[in-house]
């Protein structure tokens, strides 16, 4: 009796642990297939996230190109051309800067759809390539972007109708023919957008490979058509999913076959190990909430594993949102920033060119020649101050820069910039333009770098007295011995700032745009610069500003003073000297213009002038002919630099007066072309005035030596 008692017991116990093994067996069954699922799911959002990522790429990689022609197609003298066929314009204003477009191939045709010039690469063979078809849909668009193949590949050609600048686009008005740009979708292509993309791409003509989940890879594929909309070939984009459920199905299976071998401590331990988790896997897929993947990840085994993963797919999905919105703001600063970049370069250029016209009229009276002049003189300094900001720009983001520490006197330093910038202000503005007093006096030089120091105050009160009509203007600087800092401020009574715009001012090729700023030239990288100098010196920049009530800029440098001993070299004579003429000078330059200049400009206090096109003949030259008082040697030379030719005739003519001409003006090309040892150095543009009064001070110099 007992024995069949123990049987039944027994049974009811294996029937018990059969049943619920099979609960667990089936749950856990149910747990891989959702997690198979939820696999698929995933990779399913990350496909399409990655899709359009890759789509938005994919035009910004031609973004460059599309600005670049609509700006060219819109250009009076390209209208002209097309009607004369002027080759020395189109070699001079196409052919000559064809390697700044990025592009293979540039052609022009006519409105009767015939080819008038081309330009293209050396490994560029193909020419006359576009079809008229594409022709005549671009004369209803007016831009297109399409496909083709030719025997150098696969190629992206950009196409717009030329029209005049006043021409609005909006008008469908005649064009005066077609601007066609191509360039080949070679390595050199694929290599920038696979890095744009973080992609591996390739051409896909035939074969289709499926977007599945076994390799563990999204995949995009992008069709590039041609002028009729056909099909040309297709872009295979592909990129690592970083997806790895394997190990959570590998746990998954473990757990079944320790369940079937441990069953009572898994009934134990099951609400803690099983139903809390999945609770939290549930809450996750359902809400997405932060704290439930943070508990998740906590919890022991798989399930942390699972955290870890949907924590990896979160950020995932942030770091494609965050790309996708930096792209979208590059994208958009850049073409503002190209926009503007145009505008800027075009106003004193239309200037220069407009009025340089005028001045060939045989007609025109000495009074307007001279105004003309002036305003053609003043668009060329506005040109080059244009192209030094952006040269700055660039070595600041190269990190290219760093300060000179040395001792300034810091009330020296400003009255110098008061009494500089005070004669700029316009007569028509009604500005009080003035110093404030500092609560303390310094005595002692400070240490730090004055250049960097001036052109800060310089931009900041430049800045000032622009936006300004009526009021005051008014700087000055505080110390803080106590933090031992100085600070310095530059206020205004002008148009003020909105506070939405505060947060921007300081960033890279932003301007405030409204109604007034928009009548001002700039790029928006003055403040961007200042902002680099005052944190290249150690100190911060702030600013307060109310719209309509005046802004009030605020920097800060640390208070380091020099403790060098400078001794006033008194030995030397004061003398008179006059204008120096009648010197035999040598010019070291390879630009025909650029000597005839310096030649003419010689040439009106007598001097004679004799020519060397490269360094060798300045070497040549200067041992060849002992009567040469002087040098003008360009650093930038074929054959043989300037500072190469420098040091041989240094060793050969040791008593020779060599100065520098370079057209870099930055602070450290000056520090190296002194310290070289160079009796002094211009920089261009050229000014005549300042060519006399170095070369008198020069050989004053020497003279008393």
């Amino acid at each position: 009796m007992r024995l069949t008692l123990k049987l039944t017991t027994y049974f009811k116990m294996l029937l018990l642990i059969i049943g619920i093994c099979s609960l667990f067996l089936l749950l856990f069954l149910s747990l891989y297939l959702y997690v198979g699922q939820q696999e698929k799911d995933v990779f399913k959002v990350n496909s399409n996230q990655y899709k359009t990522e890759v789509s938005k790429l994919f035009d910004f990689n031609s973004k460059t190109q599309v600005v670049t022609i609509n700006d060219l197609t819109y250009w009076d003298s390209l209208v002209k051309f097309t009607k004369t066929k002027d080759t020395v314009w189109y070699n001079t204003h196409i052919v000559n800067e064809f390697p700044t477009y990025e592009v293979d191939y540039i052609a022009i045709y006519g409105l009767d759809k015939k080819n008038i010039a081309h330009t293209s690469n050396p490994n560029f063979k193909s020419n006359n390539f576009i079809p008229v078809q594409a022709m005549m849909h671009l004369y209803k668009k007016k831009f297109s972007k399409f496909y083709m193949r030719i025997p150098e590949g696969v190629v992206e050609v950009f196409g717009g109708t030329i029209h005049a600048s006043n021409d609005p686009k909006k008008v469908k008005s005649k064009p005066a023919g077609y601007m066609f740009m191509a360039r080949i979708l070679n390595q050199k292509y694929f290599k920038n957008l696979e890095d744009m993309c973080s992609s591996k791409i390739k051409f896909l003509d035939k074969k289709v490979i499926p977007h599945n989940i076994g390799n563990k890879k999204v995949t995009s594929i992008i069709e590039l058509r041609d002028a009729d909309n056909l099909v040309v070939t297709k872009l295979f984009f592909e990129r690592p999913s970083h997806l790895n459920f394997e190990k959570t199905k590998e746990l998954l299976l473990i757990i079944v076959i320790a369940t079937l071998i441990s069953l009572i401590s898994a009934i134990h331990y099951f609400r803690k190990w099983v139903y809390k988790p999945l609770k939290l896997v549930t809450t996750i897929l359902e809400s997405d909430r932060e704290i439930s993947i943070y508990q998740l990840k906590k919890e022991p085994g798989e399930f942390g594993y699972i955290g870890n993963l949907f924590e990896d797919h979160r950020k995932n999905r942030s770091q494609l949102e965050k790309s996708k919105e930096k792209a979208e703001e590059s994208d958009k600063l850049k073409s503002t920033f190209l926009a503007n970049l145009s505008h800027e370069i075009r106003t004193p250029m239309n200037a220069i060119i407009g009025f340089s016209d005028l001045l060939l009229d045989e007609k025109l009276s000495d009074e307007f020649k001279k105004k003309y002049l002036k305003i053609i003189n003043s668009s060329g300094k506005s040109l080059v101050s244009i192209i030094e900001d952006l040269i700055e720009m660039s070595k600041i983001e190269a990190k290219q820069i760093a300060p000179k520490f040395k001792g300034v006197n810091i009330e020296k330093c400003l009255n110098e910039l008061f009494n500089t910038l005070k004669v700029t202000i316009p007569d028509d503005k009604n500005i009080r333009f003035y110093q404030q007093e500092s609560n303390f006096k310094l005595t002692n030089d400070i240490l730090t770098d004055e250049i960097k120091l001036k052109q800060v105050i310089i931009n900041l009160l430049t800045n000032a007295i622009k936006f300004t009509e009526n009021g005051h203007v008014a700087f000055g600087y505080s110390v803080f011995s106590d933090q031992k800092f100085l600070e310095f401020r530059v206020e205004d009574t002008g148009i003020g700032i909105v506070k939405k715009d505060l947060n921007v001012i300081f960033d890279r090729f932003r301007r405030v745009e409204d109604d007034y700023s928009i009548s001002l030239s700039g790029l928006g990288l003055g403040l961007s610069i200042s902002k680099a100098y005052v944190e290249m010196l150690g100190g911060e920049i702030t600013v307060e500003s109310v719209f309509g009530g005046g802004s009030v800029f605020k920097f800060t440098i640390p208070l380091r003073y020099d403790v060098t001993v400078h001794e006033d070299d008194e030995s030397l004579p004061i003398m008179a000297f006059n204008d120096t003429e009648g010197k035999t000078i040598l010019v070291a330059e390879d630009d025909n213009i650029n000597f005839l200049l310096l030649k003419t400009i010689l040439q009106k206090k007598k001097h004679t002038v004799l020519r060397a096109k490269n360094g060798q003949e300045v070497v040549d030259i200067n041992a060849s002919n002992p009567n040469i008082d002087l040098i003008f040697m360009d650093i930038k030379m074929p054959v043989m630099d300037g500072y190469e030719a420098f040091e041989i005739i240094k060793k050969e003519t040791p008593e020779r007066i060599v100065i520098a001409q370079t057209a870099h003006s930055s602070a450290e090309v000056k520090e190296r072309i002194l310290k070289a040892g160079f009796s002094g150095y211009i920089t261009k543009p050229l000014d005549k005035e300042k060519i006399f009064e170095l070369i008198n001070k020069t050989f004053q110099n020497n003279v008393i030596s």
